[in-house]
């Protein structure tokens, strides 16, 4: 990552200012159940541990939220959005307002909550806070600007009429987050929801919740009034009852596809809508026209950003052929080269896999791709004997065919592919059941245009990737989901349109 930094031009959200040191062993202040802007313990009074990916200890106990929870947190969301309550009658600058005090707080504790981030979730520190913390932030003031901004229009019609257009929020909205971006994901989710004056209720992953339990926090002290904002902590259970609720009005999903297919089906019986930002499988093809070195750092952060744990990660590297050997030879060095260890290290690229579970899948798939015959020239074991470790793994003459070319890895596992002809890799690159993301490495700009048309993916990056900022939509095509987050498309999702008629005794152009 930091090698990264040196050579790629960032957007402006990256700090150049002199980086805080880290908290490593952050105070843990909130473990509870936010609801009503107020702490409670779980009705069933489990609880569940959160884990230090980095160790594997246990960092503390959280309250274990499930369908009676979720129940008290819809009431109280549907309590809040009630005609003429304080939130509904509020100005909509002043939700502009609210959301620019919060992203002032988490400025504020901008260390801290990059530390609590990199403690739960295993990703370095420096990523954190030079990324992931002030990225968040710049997601709620682009929304905080929307909020007076997001209006209906005037429509002439024949008659007597004057027709006008409302833009109203959908009403309650349950928002389920994943653990490889908590934070980030939870400024996604919040910015266009509170925006245009819905209410929320968030589920965070229950291997990461606690940066978006301190946020919940920092939503009280900001001013939201109570109930629009709940943060319930738990297990699948408490995400489907929210799904199932018949007083929740949207739900907005970020996860895997195999679980975005049980919302859709859930969501049907109480035709709720829907947004589903999932899986993905994502092409990102080097021309040999390419910087090369240009191409090979790039394609490396491209997949082993955040340990692999990506949803638009470049996991389908495609090569043209009279470049493949040296592109693979100039990887594999470069994944020799990652520094693996401490995410509190600084100089640390990589951390560990979020958990067992994960970890474990990784090592099998590594394993599938050498029985098949792919060439594993860089890493492919764990690393340490502590914590969910991986070592930068990078396998040569891959085939559309095997497994690790079609199963989403999510892990930091780079497979190259070659291909011979402009048309030929359009094909291949859309021969998958994803279309998150895609890139495109070359100097010529028309053959650049021509697979910018050809491929089938809500966002196609072109000699960079993983370029992602607020004004900008995001979101994917077939099992990749539906629907976009941020930019001004992401108000869409959480807007109902009003059309109004009215009679008026006499019409004037």
């Amino acid at each position: 990552m930091l090698r990264l930094l040196r050579k790629v031009r960032l957007p402006r959200y990256f700090s150049t200012a002199a980086r805080l040191l880290p908290e490593k062993n952050p105070s843990i202040l909130y473990s509870g159940i936010f609801i009503d802007n107020e702490w409670h313990r779980s009705k069933s009074g489990k609880t569940f541990p959160t884990v230090n990916p980095t160790t594997g200890e246990t960092i503390t106990e959280v309250q274990e939220g499930d369908v009676g929870d979720i129940d008290v947190a819809v009431h109280a969301a549907n309590k809040a959005f009630k005609l003429d309550s304080p939130w509904r009658t509020m100005d909509a600058s002043q939700r502009g307002v609210l959301l620019n005090r919060l992203a002032d707080l988490m400025e504020r504790d901008r260390t801290y909550l990059a530390s609590l981030e990199t403690l739960d979730n295993g990703k370095p520190y420096v990523t954190a806070y030079e990324f992931d913390v002030p990225a968040s932030i710049q997601t709620l003031r682009y929304f905080a600007g929307w909020s007076d901004k997001s209006h209906g229009k005037v429509i002439p019609v024949d008659g007597k009429y004057f027709a006008y257009t409302r833009h109203e929020p959908v009403g309650v909205c349950g928002q389920i987050i994943p653990w490889n971006f908590p934070l980030l994901m939870m400024a996604w989710k919040l910015g266009p929801a509170l925006a245009t004056g819905n209410v929320i209720i968030l589920k965070p992953a229950e291997q990461t919740p606690l940066t978006a339990l301190y946020v919940a926090q920092l939503t009280k002290e900001a001013g939201f009034p109570n109930g629009v904002i709940n943060v319930v902590p738990g297990f699948g259970q408490a995400g489907a009852a929210l799904v199932a609720h018949n007083m929740v009005h949207k739900i907005a999903f970020t996860g895997s596809t195999e679980v975005g297919k049980l919302i859709q089906k859930d969501a049907a019986n109480t035709l709720k809508r829907t947004t589903l930002e999932l899986g993905g499988k994502s092409p990102n093809i080097i021309f040999r026209d390419a910087d090369l070195d240009h191409a090979v750092e790039t394609a490396h952060f491209a997949l082993f950003y955040n340990m692999g744990q990506c949803c638009c990660a470049g996991s389908r590297t495609f090569v043209e052929d009279s470049i493949y050997d040296e592109f693979v030879e100039k990887s594999a060095a470069r994944a020799k080269s990652r520094v693996v260890g401490d995410p509190f290290d600084v100089n640390v690229e990589q951390g560990p896999q979020i958990d067992e579970e994960q970890t474990n899948r990784i090592i099998s798939l590594i394993e599938t791709g050498k029985k098949q015959g792919a060439k594993l020239v860089s890493g492919g074991t764990r690393v340490g004997d502590k914590g969910y470790f991986v070592a930068p793994t990078v396998f040569a003459n891959v085939t559309d065919d095997m497994t690790i070319a079609k199963e989403e890895i999510f892990g930091p596992v780079q497979q190259i592919l070659k291909f011979s002809s402009l048309n030929e890799v359009i094909k291949r690159a859309n021969a998958t059941d994803y279309g998150l993301a895609a890139a495109v490495f070359t100097k010529d700009i028309d053959k650049a245009n021509h697979v910018i048309q050809g491929l089938r993916a809500g966002t196609v990056w072109v000699n960079t990737y993983n370029v992602l900022t607020p004004q900008v939509p995001f979101g994917g095509y077939k099992m990749s989901g539906h629907g976009r987050e941020l930019g001004e498309y992401g108000l869409q999702a959480y807007t109902e349109i009003k059309s109004v008629i009215v009679k008026v005794n006499q019409k004037n152009s």
